[in-house]
């Protein structure tokens, strides 16, 4: 088998893999720490960086980094995903008239057509970089200050992660990757950042918690979510200057350093204020 054949391969299954570790990950981190740190780890670059990384990979530097000017832009559309997902399951669980299943699939349809929504506007706005990144900061003040009133809480009884469990948030979170990857070259790089900014780990996470703790659990994680964002918004910044100038591989850890840097502030800072809550 030749090399023209293998690296193609490898690629794929390399594309599952890290999709099935980013969301089994958060799982863990929300039915053993708390939904709370799972919902700012959710800005964690996981899901853009994975669909940005494969672009650059499979295509090349320039055409990552001129996505990364859309994805900058859409992470506004994956907080209206969030806002969406956490009024349809709010308002659907009222009266008791559905099932935790057909409330999770409801919102679930509503979330991606609000995301689907946004992400055309902006694709037809082709905005700037400077104008990418405003739009998101204000979406983040925008939708921060809205989920302020939701409550935390705290997984309590763990449902066993069973073969089932996994499988689907593993299926969810490579689908989603392959999905955008694949289509990215026929799609162009307004599309191909756009999409990219869907919140491939997080939205199959939402799910799966749902599913598992009910809506409580998942309107934690979507209260927390626009802070950890931030460091989404690092992360493809980084990636819009230092690929065309570092590469790929280098480019990659020199931008996931800065947004890991950004969230370690952030939840320093979310500690420091909880003590000084208690102590007052």
């Amino acid at each position: 088998m030749s090399s023209n054949e293998v690296i193609p391969e490898l690629i794929f299954i390399s594309k599952i893999l890290v999709s099935i570790f980013a969301v089994l990950g958060l799982s863990y981190v929300a039915e053993n720490v708390s939904p709370k740190v799972a919902g700012l780890l959710s800005g964690f670059p996981l899901g853009s960086a994975i669909a940005l990384f494969y672009i650059g990979l499979e295509m090349d530097i320039e055409f990552a980094a001129q996505s990364a000017t859309f994805t900058l832009a859409g992470f506004s559309a994956s907080l209206v995903l969030a806002y969406c997902y956490y009024h349809a399951s709010r308002w659907l669980e009222k009266g008791d008239k559905y099932t935790r299943w057909q409330i999770c699939s409801m919102s679930a349809l509503m979330s991606i057509s609000g995301f689907l929504i946004v992400a055309y506007v902006l694709n037809l706005s082709r905005l700037s970089l400077t104008a990418s990144f405003m739009i998101t900061l204000a979406s983040i003040c925008l939708f921060a200050f809205l989920f302020r009133h939701i409550d935390d809480t705290r997984v309590d009884t763990k449902v066993a992660l069973t073969f089932r469990v996994s499988l689907l948030r593993a299926l969810a979170a490579a689908s989603i990757v392959l999905l955008i990857t694949g289509i990215a070259k026929t799609v162009g790089t307004g599309w191909a950042g756009v999409l990219s900014s869907f919140p491939i780990t997080l939205f199959p996470f939402l799910i799966i918690i749902h599913l598992s703790y009910g809506a409580a659990s998942v309107h934690s994680v979507i209260k927390h979510y626009p802070y950890g964002l931030g460091a989404l918004m690092i992360y493809t910044l980084s990636v819009s200057f230092v690929y065309p100038v570092l590469g790929l591989w280098l480019g990659t850890l020199l931008s996931f350093l800065f947004a890991t840097v950004y969230l370690l502030l952030l939840l320093m800072l979310q500690l420091a204020g909880n003590c000084f809550r208690k102590l007052g």
